[in-house]
């Protein structure tokens, strides 16, 4: 056999003189085989490094695969490496296992990943929807009795389960806190597109909390932010109005980054800040950083224990299931507003 080419089922039944339909009925056990042959074509498996091409097989017999395809947006975005192990420890134990691909929020990169995924017969299906898509086509597989659900944001077009974060009350609880802190211009950095599910909502929950403090709503305070450059730059466009305000409420973990970053750089000590999600060592900085954190594991560990209620037949209803946020005080979110100068 030569040293650049996997070995073969062909391989292990030449390394021990058998057929290899027989070598395929130990490995599969599905057939007679005596313990001596039993014994000699484990030992031929083990000592070539032969690996079963169990997608081959699957696909073969009609039946499913051994895991679960999970679609996200960002791979190196630390929220959603946190949702898939959620979901991987949750799996484990079912001999599952979790293959995971990036739509960088593209709606057909989002399709072309979910057709491959379907091709090799995955057990479950998990999808953070990207904005726009369309996701009619998994109808189909989902009457067949695929377990499709939604991560972080519903989809569109398919009525399934979705699990999401608390998003529209964890930010009016954020800001909320500022307000209860003296702020009384707050400014809004949200994630870009305009149109993403829990944009939409947090910008919802900012807005409320305005609202049942009396507060007016100034769309000058209201600006986006796709990364952390971005959201450093609309922190300075904020930071430069007649009006400025005196706190800003991160509409996620990167946009946090950028609004520090640029506090930071023009060494403003006087701006109150509340992140949405949580930020990696948060409590280094100088203030510690206020946020309303989500639970990115509680989050993977509820969509994979849904999918698998309904991969046990599990037949009822689609639904909403929404994982809580809670408020972390840590100092950022507590600078008082400053009180305003007589003339």
């Amino acid at each position: 056999m030569a040293a650049n080419r996997r070995p073969t089922l062909a391989d292990v039944a030449r390394e021990v003189g058998v057929s290899a339909k027989t070598v395929s009925r130990v490995l599969n056990e599905d057939g007679p085989a005596s313990a001596r042959t039993r014994e000699q074509v484990l030992a031929a498996v083990a000592k070539l490094g032969f690996q079963p091409n169990l997608m081959a097989r699957n696909i073969r017999v009609g039946g499913p695969d051994s895991s679960i395809g999970l679609v996200i947006p960002d791979l190196g975005n630390p929220f959603f490496g946190a949702v898939a192990g959620g979901i991987e420890d949750t799996v484990r134990d079912r001999g599952l296992t979790l293959v995971m691909g990036s739509s960088a929020d593209d709606p057909d990169r989002e399709r072309a990943l979910t057709d491959k995924f379907l091709a090799r017969r995955i057990s479950i299906l998990l999808v953070v929807p990207s904005v726009g898509a369309d996701h009619s086509h998994l109808k189909a597989h989902r009457a067949a009795g695929l377990p499709v659900v939604f991560v972080d944001r519903p989809g569109a077009g398919l009525a399934t389960d979705s699990v999401v974060s608390s998003n529209r009350a964890g930010a009016q609880d954020g800001v909320a806190h500022l307000i209860a802190h003296g702020h009384r211009r707050i400014g809004f950095v949200g994630d870009l597109p305009t149109r993403l599910y829990t944009r939409r909502e947090r910008l919802a929950g900012y807005r409320a909390a305005l609202q049942e403090a009396g507060l007016p709503q100034d769309r000058s305070l209201i600006t986006n932010a796709h990364d952390q450059h971005g959201a450093s730059a609309a922190t300075s466009q904020l930071l430069g109005l007649e009006d400025p305000p005196t706190a800003l409420f991160a509409g996620n973990n990167i946009v946090a980054l950028g609004i520090v970053t640029e506090l930071a750089r023009s060494r403003r000590k006087d701006v109150a800040v509340v992140a949405f999600d949580d930020v990696a060592l948060a409590e280094a900085l100088e203030p510690a950083l206020t946020v309303v954190a989500q639970n990115p594991e509680g989050i993977g560990r509820t969509a994979a224990a849904t999918a698998l209620a309904r991969l046990d037949g599990d037949r009822s209803r689609g639904r909403t299931v929404t994982v809580p946020t809670r408020l972390i005080v840590r100092g950022s979110g507590e600078r008082p507003a400053p009180v305003p100068q007589r003339v």
